[in-house]
């Protein structure tokens, strides 16, 4: 098959799905596609011209939603959209945040989100907070205070343990911390849970000021 653009990219994706974004290097993605890196040049600038290019396959993949008159029901979905497309590749909201400028996939999504805020009847100035407020959930991620990903017992009577200690110096927190999950210790949070809720947060108080305005 010969070798184009497109197949590239397909193949940079696909290692850095499958691999992580750390993976991702010329030389790899030559092997991956059995062809001597240097030819990988007359069709990429370079690494990071690469990665410009692999963030905007990824954000041209986010579906819009389906035709909707309500405006909190269109950009929910178009959100939630972009979340499934983020989770189907975690290396993607790195590439995204580490990049100077936004590619043509992000600006014609940019104008989805845009075009359905202003269509559902927000003035221009509360179009613009809005964009500010949601910040990067518009591309179906967020930034949490801290990972808790990692670190967290998986045994519940170890995670209760740690639960009971943090209590002893900081109540409040060891209160929030056996209270999150069902084993009465210390847990990680339902991300999705989490980024629908402060969704459906943000949405409510874009409406509300909507309505008043």
């Amino acid at each position: 098959m010969a070798l184009s653009r497109e197949r590239i990219l397909e193949a940079a994706v696909r290692l850095a799905d499958r691999d992580g974004i750390e993976s991702l290097s010329m030389r790899r993605l030559g092997q991956e596609l059995g062809v001597d890196p240097m030819s990988l040049y007359n069709h990429v600038r370079d690494k990071e011209g690469l990665l410009d290019a692999i963030v905007d396959v990824v954000v041209g993949e986010i579906e819009p939603a389906e035709v909707d008159t309500d405006w909190k029901s269109s950009l929910r979905e178009t959100i939630l959209n972009a979340r499934r497309t983020m989770l189907r590749h975690p290396w993607a909201a790195r590439v995204i945040e580490s990049r100077a400028d936004p590619s043509p996939s992000t600006m014609r999504h940019m104008e989805r989100v845009m075009d359905i805020i202003r269509g559902g009847g927000l003035p221009l100035d509360l179009a613009h907070h809005a964009l500010h407020v949601l910040g990067s959930r518009v591309l179906g991620f967020s930034q949490d205070l801290f990972d808790d990903s990692d670190g967290v017992p998986r045994d519940a009577e170890a995670a209760a343990m740690l639960a009971r200690q943090l209590a002893g110096s900081y109540p409040r927190l060891g209160e929030l911390a056996a209270a999150v999950t069902h084993e009465g210790g210390l847990g990680g949070c339902d991300d999705d849970v989490e980024f629908a809720f402060g969704l459906d947060l943000i949405l409510d108080g874009l409406e509300r000021l909507r309505t008043a305005a």
